[in-house]
Parts: C-alpha cells; structure tokens; sequence
C-alpha cells in the first residue's frame, strides 16, 4: 500500500465535511472519486496528501512516498512572463535531456518557451501534468484535472493518464466529475458523499444503489444501469459536532 486512511474524519465549525472514510491505495492502482458538489472530494485527496489534518482518524504513507500532485486550479500573474520551461525547473532538478523527454511523453514540447499565464486550459494542464511527473514518483493525484477542458480536450487528457498508468506502471488517485469519461479509463471507482457510499469497479458502481440515489435515474440510464433498492438516506443532516473524547 502506498497510502492507508483509516477512519478519517474533517470537521468545519459544526459541519462534518468526511466522516469516517477508510481508503486505500496500492501501487497498482487507478481510483477516481465522485461524488456531487459538496461531497468532500476535494478535501479527501488533500488530506490523503497531508496538505490538510483529519481531524480524527489516520492517514499513513509509506516509507519515502514520491507523489506528483496536479491541483485544481493554479493562478499565474499576467504581468510575470514566466515561461514554461523555467516554470517546470522551479525547485526540481532535471536535465535538458530528461525534460525534453518527458515533455515529449505528455505532448508539451511545444510549450517551453510559451509563457505560462498565455497557456490555454488543455495547455496548462499538459503542463502542470509535466511538472508533476517530475522525479519519477509512486502516485500522481489530480483534483478534477479536465474541468476546465472541452469534450475533445477531455478525452485526449484522459487518454494520456491512461498512457502514463500504462506505460510508467504508477498509481493514480484522481478527483473528478466526468462520470463518463471516467467510467470508461479508471480501474475502480470510489462515490463519495461525505462518506464512502459504495466502491469497485467503474460497472459495479454503476449499478450500485448508492450511486442511483445520488446521480439519478437518468444518469443511471445513461450508464445502462438497473435500479436497486435504496438502503441510504443522502439526505438526512450530516451536520454534528466533532466528539473531542
């Protein structure tokens, strides 16, 4: 296991944003989380980062974890030209050769000598993909790293990850809301709603009444599902203050 969350909890004021959500990932793994708006996806990866406390329960690397880390959204300022190749070396250390490649293997060669606030949305994505490559690591997490793309931007980034899983045999854990696009490229699906609702594969999920309730017949439809019996309440007040005992 790369990384272990045992019962994690993150509590805001008297609003509990997760409760209790155990997950693992393995080296081989390639997990999306969905989950509606609201849903704590966000906070989930970044606390599985250690960017953010649990405010109960464990997160656990192991010994000498290298993670590539793809944010949601990143803010240049337009009046620094900080150009891409120069953007990419900040704080790492990797050779002319070794950038030329990688760049080459995520479709970003063309960019180095762009600046970075002048990059379009799929660019800057390439890019931000590149940099989180940089020193070869174990787990690369991305938090919705196509929401800013067109359809077709969509699938040739999902393409590439695919790729990359393959190719470099490394685990991704990624946030994400294009339920149909994910279903098609992930390995195993995990629906959040604060807590873990239901998990396994993409058709396993699908078909899962969790994931019915939350999403709807009619995406239920869409993804060629069968209605089950519903066996949890999404709606009920999650809110409740954190137990300090």
């Amino acid at each position: 296991m790369l990384i272990e969350a045992r019962d994690v909890s993150v509590f805001r004021s008297s609003y509990t944003v997760l409760d209790n959500v155990s997950l693992d990932v393995a080296a081989d793994d390639f997990i999306t989380l969905i989950g509606p708006n609201g849903a704590g996806k966000s906070m989930l990866l970044k606390t599985l980062l250690k960017l953010n406390r649990a405010d109960k329960g464990s997160v656990t690397h192991t010994p000498d974890l290298k993670i590539g880390y793809v944010p949601e959204k990143i803010a240049f300022d337009r009046t620094m030209p900080m150009q891409v190749g120069r953007f990419l070396r900040l704080h790492n250390k990797i050779s002319d050769d070794d950038l030329a490649a990688l760049c080459a293997e995520t479709g970003a060669s063309h960019l180095l000598a762009r600046p970075v606030a002048d990059l379009s949305g799929g660019e800057l994505q390439r890019v931000l993909l590149t940099r989180a490559l940089i020193g070869n690591p174990h787990i690369l997490m991305l938090d919705e790293p196509a929401q800013n793309l067109d359809v077709n931007g969509q699938l040739q980034f999902y393409k590439l990850l695919e790729d990359i899983y393959a190719d470099r045999e490394i685990a991704i854990l990624m946030v994400s809301h294009d339920l149909h696009l994910v279903m098609s490229s992930t390995r195993k699906v995990v629906c959040l709603y604060r807590h873990i609702c239901c998990s396994g594969t993409p058709e396993s999920v699908a078909k899962d009444p969790e994931f019915i309730s939350i999403f709807g017949d009619e995406m239920a439809r869409l993804m060629a599902v069968y209605p089950h019996s519903h066996t949890h309440d999404h709606t009920h007040d999650h809110a409740r203050k954190p137990d300090n005992s």
